[in-house]
């Protein structure tokens, strides 16, 4: 029959590559999902449902590594299969040894898929590694695993030696279903017997299923429980296969093993035995009657519709692209109707409203297509943080709040670095050593937290520890050695703002983790790249907080239009303070050339934006006559403008890849009279003014 099979699809020449992308995703989805589980396991008292969901990873990998020939990732899973069988029988205890080499072993799978998808060219061996998990396979039990009491006849049965002397056979009943198609309980009975050495086999149904749709085989093997499993799950899902050994009367001990089904006494062939193996490898203590539990099962295997669909970027960025075009069509045809006399053209005016409405409920709902839980970014650094705190010899506790916080898929790419290394500089220069903690009544247990929520049209993500802080004294004193401008009149901010600037560490020494000064500098300019925000907070002795707030989207923002002579600028509303009426008296002059604007005791930087972007001007009376407080990067400034036209969502086109990069400029959007607008870089106004 396997014969037959596999020469059939063979003659069909089926393409197996048109399913890759499918297997890798999930397998990458299945690899996290062990690792998170991994990491969350009580070595002491580990629950099953846990063993039993990695144990169901690792088998789900295996299947889809073997239909594909992908043999050292199937090989490596494999021996993973074992030893969580084992322990999820209880078989074996859980230590941290076998914790540590379960999640190498997730490591060098990422690493073998990586090759098989062609984005490594790195050859693994795993020969190593499947040597020490097949050691971690073989070690004491722990405890005898539990199993049904068995009859004399039983008894007799599963004592009986394996041809030539080979393992011992065991005579087990095989319950299969509920089954839609019954005839697929006969194609599991002949790959049994095909398969030399496994054992015999009959029904012991007469062929027929029962009302449950339930198929009984009676089985003589010397093969384990979970290697039965996988073969029948060639045809048919892991749980709907019971197996149990038979436990029959003493007084029936004579009967033949396999007879006809009207030669098997009633006893036999109807009891349930104490103790049932499952798909999940739990013995559950039988019930007076089946019907229940597996009606239950019935109900669980049902089959059901898909609940997600998976759908590439490029597609997702192709509509998201065609939807920006339409909100823009959207708005020059709203901008030709204030031309129109309303009265004259009512359904019309009507009808552009509802396609106003229509046209921003299509923009959301597509844009939450790309948005993604933090969860995403969140579930990388609890591996991390495990084996930075076992290299360091430190202790340390990860606490995530606002996971479900949705952030754009692009966003998310590109922040996941720069946490990366706040958190891993948490670590490192925050959480001190256990005795230090223990030295200043401190738990021992470092913590760090990661949190993430949404503040209007932005995201607030917070990486905050409870560790030594920073020194203000440390970072001047380190400043005044590499030549840097600094005073002790600096505010806190100023100072704790020195640690982004190029080349500055506080650390001692070099490590492999930290010392160079080549992180928080690119940490900063990386999500300024964003349209972004970092700030700083420490308390020496008590702990720092990083703070990166975050547009929601690159691709469309709300942002507040400005006229500038015959220009029309648009501004990100993230980064608007406050608009003023302007007295130019109020303005003045420092050194001859900077001007400042004193707002509520506080003087602003004023930055004309005609100016900036030298815009001719034909009436002078026209000249700026608002002011417009921003802020990015801690500081504010006052723009000039002279005249705000409204706030409305535009549609961000990147400026550099159609034009050329233009200072003080990070994108542009078309207007609904077609006319293209330039969004500004506030965080460029602000560093202009500073210098």
């Amino acid at each position: 029959m396997s014969e037959q099979t596999a020469s059939g699809a063979s003659g069909a020449d089926f393409d197996l590559t048109q399913f890759y992308d499918v297997f890798f995703e999930e397998a990458a989805e299945n690899l996290a999902t062990m690792e998170t589980l991994l990491l969350e396991l009580d070595v002491a008292a580990p629950e099953d449902e846990q063993l039993n969901a990695i144990f169901r990873c690792a088998h789900s990998i295996k299947g889809g590594a073997a239909t594909f020939g992908f043999q050292d990732v199937a090989d490596l899973t494999h021996v993973m299969e074992t030893l969580l069988d084992r322990l999820r029988r209880h078989e074996l205890g859980l230590t941290a040894g076998m914790v540590d080499v379960l999640l190498e072993s997730g490591d060098s799978l990422k690493g073998l898929l990586d090759r098989h998808r062609g984005v490594s060219d790195e050859v693994l061996d795993a020969s190593e590694l499947v040597a020490r998990i097949r050691s971690h396979s073989q070690g004491v039990s722990v405890g005898a695993p539990v199993t049904a009491p068995l009859a004399p006849a039983a008894v007799a049965a599963v004592a009986a030696p394996g041809p030539d002397g080979g393992p011992a056979q065991r005579l087990l009943d095989i319950v299969i279903g509920p089954l839609d198609q019954p005839g697929i309980a006969d194609q599991l009975a002949e790959l049994f017997a095909e398969i030399p050495g496994l054992g015999t086999i009959t029904a012991s149904d007469d062929g027929q299923a029962d009302a449950q749709g339930l198929r009984r085989f009676r089985a003589l093997t010397s093969a384990a429980d979970a290697d039965l499993l996988d073969l029948f799950t060639f045809h048919v899902a892991r749980e709907l296969v019971s197996i149990a050994p038979v436990a029959a009367p003493a007084d029936d001990a004579g009967f033949g093993l396999f007879a006809d089904a009207d030669g098997i006494p009633a006893s036999a062939a109807t009891a349930q035995p104490d103790g049932m193996a499952h798909a999940d490898g739990a013995v559950t203590e039988a019930k007076p009657a089946a019907a229940a539990p597996r009606a239950e099962r019935a109900e669980k295997a049902a089959p059901v519709e898909a609940s997600t669909l998976r759908v590439s970027v490029e597609k997702v960025d192709q509509l998201i692209n065609l939807v920006g075009e339409l909100v823009i069509t959207q708005a020059m045809l709203a901008q030709n109707g204030r031309d129109l006399d309303p009265v004259a053209h009512q359904q019309l005016m009507g009808n552009l409203v509802d396609l106003e409405r229509n046209t921003r409920l299509l923009q959301e709902s597509v844009m939450a297509i790309r948005m993604i839980p933090m969860a995403v970014v969140f579930n990388r650094f609890p591996r991390m943080l495990r084996d930075l705190a076992a290299k360091l010899g430190k202790q340390v506790e990860l606490h995530t709040i606002g996971e479900a916080t949705e952030l754009d898929k692009g966003m998310i790419e590109k922040i996941t670095d720069p946490l990366t290394h706040l958190v891993r500089n948490s670590l490192d220069h925050g959480i001190e050593s256990p005795q230090v903690r223990a030295d200043t009544g401190k738990p021992v247990c470092g913590s760090i937290t990661l949190s993430a929520q949404h503040k209007g049209s932005s995201i607030a993500i917070e990486v905050r520890d409870d560790g030594k802080g920073l020194s203000r004294q440390r970072i001047l004193t380190k400043a005044r050695e590499k030549g840097m401008d600094v005073h002790d009149g600096m505010t806190d901010h100023e100072v704790f703002q020195l640690i982004f600037e190029p080349g500055f560490s506080t650390a001692d020494q070099v490590t492999e983790v930290s010392g160079r000064g080549v992180g928080m500098d690119v940490v900063r300019r990386n999500i300024l790249s964003l349209g972004g925000t970092v700030e700083l907070d420490s308390a020496e002795g008590y702990g720092t907080t990083v703070t990166v707030r975050l547009p929601l989207t690159l691709a469309i923002m709300d942002g507040m239009s400005v006229a500038v002579g015959d220009e029309t600028y648009i501004l990100p509303l993230a980064s608007v303070i406050e608009s003023i009426k302007l007295d130019h008296g109020r303005i003045r002059s420092i050194a001859g050339a900077n001007r400042v604007i004193e707002v509520r005791q506080d003087f602003l930087p004023v930055v004309a934006l005609d100016e900036v972007f030298q815009v001719p001007r034909f009436e002078e009376a026209s000249r700026a006559g608002i002011m417009i407080v921003v802020e990015a990067e801690g500081a504010r400034v006052a723009l000039l403008v002279d005249e705000l036209l409204g706030q409305h969502q535009v549609v961000v086109k990147n400026l550099e890849a159609n034009y050329r990069k233009v200072p003080g400029v990070s994108g542009a959007t078309i207007l609904g009279d077609g006319r293209v607008a330039l969004i500004l870089d506030v965080g460029h106004m602000v560093r202009r003014a500073r210098h």
